[in-house]
């Protein structure tokens, strides 16, 4: 049977974005409202967040702010819509430090933030049944998780852990049709990466990408398609999405 165009939309879908007050979070909000879907936001930064929510396209999009390591955020996310037919999830961060110098709190904080605020969110929404059958979580993830560069040893791991929890849900709620992937971006060009970029030279590594530094804009359609029913097949994968950097030129 062919596959119907209107596939590859999300229309009729309500889509839960965290992390959309800047980069590839908003990106991926404002690509899903231009495709149909209806949006519950979220961001840590309120003026940023209703920026992005007053620059959606259509009507009835939703904006929570609050931080997604904390318990009473994903409480108002719960809240703020009878269901979801998919999540999005893009908060996160990054810092570099060596191993060897990487305190326990430190190491903690990639934790909370870049596995266990995404995961408890996912987990409270299964329990809670706030995800309808055929419902698709994205995760986004990092190159990181399997490259390990230098200094991003507690990052890599944090990533890891949510690829890994990441394939079990898919596993255990695929008699429901709720898929659950990952997306691992190469070098984007965010905030996030601009700090990282200030704090050391990382020009050298992102020059070294064939197609060139990756925007958010190019990572939000990888984003919108796994949330669409066009991918409705794929689950526990990871979508590489690194301009080609994660292979070695061979002349």
């Amino acid at each position: 049977m062919d596959l119907p165009t209107d596939a590859f939309g999300l229309h009729g879908k309500r889509i839960l974005v965290t992390g959309a007050s800047s980069g590839i979070g908003a990106a991926v909000a404002r690509l899903c409202a231009e495709l149909g879907a209806e949006l519950v936001i979220n961001g840590r930064d309120a003026d940023r967040l209703e920026a992005t929510r007053a620059s959606l396209a259509g009507a009835g999009h939703l904006a929570v702010a609050g931080d997604m390591t904390d318990s009473a955020t994903h409480d108002a996310l719960l809240q703020a819509a009878p269901f979801y037919d998919g999540l999005a999830s893009c908060a996160g961060a990054a810092a570099l430090v060596p191993m060897r110098m990487a305190s326990e709190k430190y190491l903690q904080q990639m934790l909370a933030i870049n596995y266990l605020a995404p995961i408890g969110l996912a987990q409270r929404l299964l329990q809670k049944k706030k995800l309808r059958d055929g419902a698709s979580l994205v995760f986004v993830s990092a190159l990181s998780a399997r490259a390990a560069p230098q200094a991003a040893g507690a990052y890599a791991a944090s990533k890891a852990a949510l690829e890994a929890a990441s394939r079990t849900i898919g596993l255990e709620h695929a008699r429901q049709r709720i898929r659950a992937n990952c997306i691992a971006p190469g070098y984007v060009d965010t905030p996030l990466l601009q700090k990282l970029g200030s704090a050391a030279d990382m020009s050298e590594k992102i020059g070294l990408t064939p197609l060139g530094t990756v925007t958010p804009e190019d990572v939000a359609p990888a984003a919108a398609w796994l949330l669409s029913s066009a991918s409705r097949w794929i689950t526990r994968t990871t979508l590489t999405l690194d301009g080609g950097i994660s292979l070695p030129i061979r002349q």
